[in-house]
């Protein structure tokens, strides 16, 4: 199954994340599929950029957001 979710990038205490798109039997930090947006949670109030289009494309194809990444979607206007 294809899975949207995040890839945990930064030093230590100094997390950024990456949206990817990969297979849900790959490592957290592994390889991926595509990479669709970032997330900066320590910047006030948090970065989200996702690229709308390709979330979309891959929705329609069946790739299932974790629960965190479908909270970023709603922010972001990808979902409602």
């Amino acid at each position: 199954m294809v899975k949207i979710r995040l890839k945990r990038m930064g030093a230590h205490k100094k997390p950024f994340y990456r949206v990817v798109v990969a297979d849900s039997r790959t490592p957290r930090n592994g390889r991926f599929i595509e990479e669709i947006g970032t997330y900066d949670p320590l910047k006030d109030p948090a970065e989200i950029k996702i690229d709308n289009e390709a979330a979309q494309k891959w929705l329609a194809n069946g790739a299932q957001p974790t629960d965190t990444v479908r909270a970023l979607l709603k922010k972001s206007g990808c979902l409602k």
